[in-house]
């Protein structure tokens, strides 16, 4: 089970039929946290700061695995980690194989990332500061408060629990086709920079004026 969620109450969460708890807690009440599952007979396995480990469970009898596996969490926070559990006989040991299989699952998850990093497509109606950048250089382009309606998510990201990283405004039909002429614009001036362009003579002109 996992009781630690936004808005979750962990003494309150239903664990019945023999429920496992497997999740990653707020490190700031650890202790409370350990005393409480084993107050309860609840087996727990969870994470744990790897360098305060010892001063947040070693008094409530929690067993600690020291791994220091450095995790990035879904904040983009990288934390030195350890786990306390309440299987086992040892109160402190290492898990050389447990910290191994960690190390080489985030050396793959990353070299995943770099290999496949997601795509996202938004509507045109949607500005965000990204789209700003791509063109900031190259030509102006100005929003009024009428045109726009901040948004932190689509209603289509919400239901998968993604979001506008940091945040968007839905653009007028108008406006987004505005942007879009701007983006084009941009485009080809960005194109353009650096490039010799070898103009035709007015003698030449007249030549061409004169085909067909």
């Amino acid at each position: 089970m996992r009781p630690f969620y936004p808005g979750g109450d962990y003494e309150r969460f239903d664990y019945s039929g023999g429920a496992v708890v497997v999740d990653n807690p707020p490190f700031s009440i650890l202790s409370k946290i350990c005393t409480f599952y084993r107050t309860e007979q609840i087996p727990f396995f969870l994470f744990a700061p790897y360098l305060t480990i010892f001063s947040s469970t070693s008094r409530n009898g929690a067993h600690m695995i020291v791994t220091d596996s450095t995790i990035e969490y879904a904040n983009g926070a990288q934390v030195n980690t350890s786990f306390v559990t309440s299987f086992g006989d040892d109160l402190i040991r290492t898990a050389p194989d447990l910290a191994n299989a960690i190390d080489e699952t985030v050396k793959r998850v990353r070299k995943e990332q770099r290999r496949h990093p997601p795509k996202y497509a938004y509507p045109r109606e949607l500005l965000t500061v990204s789209r700003l950048g791509k063109i900031g250089r190259q030509v102006e382009f100005c929003v009024k408060a009428s045109d726009v309606a901040f948004t932190r998510a689509l209603d289509s990201q919400k239901a998968v629990k993604k979001a506008i990283y940091g945040g968007g405004y839905l653009l007028s039909e108008a406006k987004a086709a505005e942007l879009k002429a701007a983006e084009l614009k941009a485009a080809e001036l960005k194109a353009a920079e650096g490039v010799t362009v070898w103009p035709l003579s007015d003698s030449e002109k007249r030549i061409i004026e004169n085909l067909a």
